[in-house]
């Protein structure tokens, strides 16, 4: 087939879709609405433009968080009133990663057809859905489809909100602004602590509705994706768009014609063949993206938090509660000094760094566990101990926050060749979708084999990570998107 043939059948494809993409105008309000936001001194400030747009998609990570961690402060409440055993709560917990399993299959494609904007309305919907199903919830029926259709909308926005950031932040801001996912999930999970010590578990199911409640309108008032409407052929959305997030004075010619030129390129063939993924640029990317993310979750950090309550409890911490927090708390403030460092430093030192800590981190831990096993509970090291052992944990989620927690989502949605993004992308997420699942599965029985152990076998995942960090994963600072591709050749 001739390279005109590809071109009018990717002009085809392009036309049957446009039908359907065309049915509402919310997605297009930012460009098309671009002249009456003229006479606004903040758009024009590149930054504060995009910012505000990274601000409102942030909301849908916070969603993401708040999902993982409403289980924690609502365990007792709900086993009590609902008479659940402790394995029906514990289905309860999973479920979630069950439906962000299917939501992470589907993200890809609904981000490629509808849009980045149109993948995140959807995503909104069965998260409301969810939360009212367990708010009113009188039995398991209620409890485990809300959860399901949580973690379906969660498994959607965690492969959108990172690739709708970094496509449209300028290459100087988008590893901060890219933090800001992963920054949001921990401020989700922090809220969910701090709210569960006062709210009844219905009355937090219902507050968990708000973040998507105020995504929704918030999705009309900021542009599409300008990669994503080039790829579409929409020539003006694109412009508009892209002229939009850069600041109604700044010259983007430069811009606009190497996205043009990457749209074209990608578009010279229409279906990528197995056979082609034998080239270094689609294997190499796709290695980076789904290892990062794998080794994300199998750093076990999943599993440190899991038990983060009973090591707090065995080093004389009366409010586990609390203390859990706390930990939420130290998240948060590691991931902002993350979002800080990650374009000054760049990706793969603080991969490389976060790593390194994290299995000097595990390694205290599994010393103090082991240890533990061999004196006599309640003598001063045993205690001593103890005490060890929190500051290990607490040093690991520092270190997992600083570049292990929001640099693989950043790379990945950087690093992905743009005619096979969707896909690759759906695999990606729901590779940690499912290493996240079987870490938090395995992670009580292997604590009931040995403590030490456990946290021996996550140690070195963590410097197995070191080394494909340090080796394998290229530093995509300062680049654009298509410079990133380009290298990659």
């Amino acid at each position: 087939m001739s390279f005109r043939d590809d071109n009018e059948d990717g002009r085809a494809d392009r036309d049957l879709r446009k039908p359907f993409l065309h049915t509402g105008s919310w997605y297009r309000m930012g460009s098309r609405q671009s002249s009456m936001m003229t006479s606004s001194q903040m758009i024009r400030d590149r930054s504060v433009s995009v910012l505000a747009c990274v601000l409102i998609v942030a909301l849908g990570p916070i969603q993401f968080g708040f999902t993982g961690g409403y289980s924690s402060p609502t365990q007792a409440a709900i086993t009590r009133e609902l008479n659940l055993t402790v394995s029906e709560f514990s289905l309860f917990g999973s479920l979630s990663n069950v439906g962000a399993m299917v939501g992470a299959i589907a993200s890809g494609q609904i981000a490629e057809y509808i849009g980045r904007k149109g993948s995140l309305m959807i995503a909104a919907i069965p998260n409301i859905i969810g939360w009212l199903c367990i708010s009113f919830a009188k039995d398991t029926s209620f409890l485990y489809m809300g959860r399901l259709l949580e973690g379906f909308g969660v498994g959607i926005i965690s492969y959108t909100v990172p690739v709708y950031i970094a496509e449209i932040a300028p290459q100087n801001m988008r590893g901060g602004l890219g933090s800001v996912n992963q920054l949001s999930v921990t401020i989700g999970i922090m809220l969910a602590y701090l709210l569960g010590l006062f709210a009844n578990w219905r009355i937090l199911a219902i507050l968990g509705t708000l973040p998507c409640l105020i995504l929704i309108p918030g999705l009309f008032f900021i542009p599409e994706s300008p990669r994503w409407l080039a790829k579409m052929g929409m020539t003006d959305d694109f412009e508009s768009s892209l002229q939009v997030l850069r600041g109604f004075d700044t010259d983007i010619t430069v811009e606009v014609n190497e996205i043009k030129r990457s749209v074209a390129s990608s578009n010279r063939r229409t279906a990528i063949r197995f056979s082609d993924l034998k080239h270094r640029r689609y294997w190499f990317p796709l290695m980076i993206g789904i290892g990062l993310l794998v080794f994300q979750q199998l750093s076990g950090i999943n599993g440190v938090l899991f038990y983060a309550s009973n090591i707090f409890q065995s080093a004389g911490i009366s409010s586990s509660d609390a203390a859990t927090l706390g930990l939420g708390a130290i998240q948060v403030i590691a991931t902002a000094v993350s979002t800080w460092l990650v374009d000054k430093t760049g990706r793969r030192i603080l991969l490389t760094i976060s790593s390194a800590g994290m299995t000097i981190s595990l390694v205290v831990v599994a010393a103090s566990f082991f240890i533990k096993s061999f004196v006599e509970e309640g003598s001063s090291l045993y205690v001593a101990m103890g005490i060890l052992s929190v500051v290990g944990v607490v040093s690991m989620v520092i270190g997992f926050s600083l570049g292990m927690g929001p640099i693989p989502w950043v790379i990945m949605s950087e690093i992905l060749p743009v005619n096979i993004k969707g896909l690759a992308g759906s695999i990606a997420t729901l590779a940690n979708w499912f290493i996240a699942w079987l870490i938090t599965m395995t992670a009580p029985l292997l604590l009931a084999w040995s403590g030490g152990g456990t946290f021996t076998l996550y140690m070195l995942m963590c410097a197995a990570t070191v080394v494909f960090a340090a080796i394998l994963v290229p530093e995509t600072k300062g680049k654009t998107l298509e410079e990133i591709q380009f290298s990659l050749r």
